[in-house]
């Protein structure tokens, strides 16, 4: 039972299917057109027994994937050696096309949840999460892949923009700006008025070039596909039309003054700080970009609101 399966070829480009207990007799009397399976490694931890017995069998007419959901790869804990010493054992059994793990955590000091738990998307998460990768792929002697982060909530203290998007795409519709009621306001109070942006926006600064990594994974995509993390960060809009999230770049001057606008600074204020760092900002002409782009959606009078 311990000799090698045959070795297949990477993972076909078909659709796999999920290896469950209750199927394996029917897949090797019915054999399938299936491209591949994946197998869950925790199932096949043991040194004998039915499950590898049919695995075995399986394996000689598929290909497999090994996936894990147990390694607990945003854990602050040490990694488990001896689970990592499974799967190692295992891809070197069965060969598998490729071996994949979630992004999450599920224990600490010994304790464990059933549950994939979430990480704060922050740039020290992901420093944490890159090493841990690094040492498990040192010890495999392989790469592996990583499945889509756990992200049941979203921690204050998240700057990277994956919830900012699902933010953008589930936020309501709203009217457009009151153009009407901004036309009836005094001058001499323009200066009093606060703005509010639309929830269907959102903005973020980033050091790294977030806006080409996303160019790139669009279907329609065609350019160059590197891209350099070291060529410079990005002021960006997150923004919705019909239902499709795109992010936008803008210049840091747009960038500051719409942000002090969305963060429902003064109008005079939200002026004042941008022309102190960008002496030779439009700020008329931004404003009514902003407000033609729905980007803005309305305004209130602090005074007359306590009035």
């Amino acid at each position: 039972m311990n000799r090698a399966s045959p070795k297949f070829d990477p993972i076909p480009a078909k659709a796999g299917i999920g290896l469950r207990a209750p199927h394996y007799r029917e897949i090797l009397a019915t054999l399938p057109a299936a491209g591949w399976f994946e197998v869950h490694g925790e199932n096949f931890f043991g040194d004998g027994g039915q499950p590898l017995y049919f695995l075995e069998r399986i394996r000689s007419h598929y290909p497999l994937a090994l996936h894990g959901v147990g390694l607990s790869l945003g854990s602050a804990g040490p990694l488990d050696r001896a689970r990592l010493a499974r799967i190692k054992s295992l891809a070197g059994r069965f060969q598998p096309g490729f071996v994949s793990e979630h992004l999450s955590w599920a224990g600490v000091d010994g304790r464990y949840s059933n549950c994939l738990l979430p990480l704060p998307y922050t740039e020290k998460s992901l420093k944490h999460v890159c090493r841990r990768v690094e040492r498990v792929q040192e010890f495999l002697g392989r790469r592996i892949l990583i499945e889509n982060v756990s992200s049941y909530l979203q921690f204050k203290q998240s700057t990277v923009p994956e919830w900012a998007c699902h933010k953008v795409f589930f936020a309501a519709d709203r009217d457009a700006f009151p153009l009407d009621r901004l036309a009836q306001v005094p001058q001499s109070r323009h200066g009093h008025l606060r703005f509010k942006l639309n929830p269907a926006c959102r903005l973020v600064r980033s050091r790294f070039p977030i806006h080409r990594i996303w160019e790139i994974h669009q279907a329609d995509y065609a350019g160059e596909s590197a891209v350099d993390p070291h060529e410079g960060g990005a002021d960006l809009l997150i923004g919705r039309r019909e239902r499709v999230i795109g992010l936008f770049p803008l210049s840091s001057s747009e960038w500051d003054f719409l942000n002090a606008l969305g963060a429902e600074q003064t109008f005079s204020k939200a002026c004042v700080g941008v022309l102190a760092k960008y002496p030779g900002f439009d700020v008329a002409g931004r404003l009514r970009r902003f407000v033609a782009e729905a980007l803005l959606v309305d305004f209130y009078d602090e005074r007359k609101r306590r009035e």
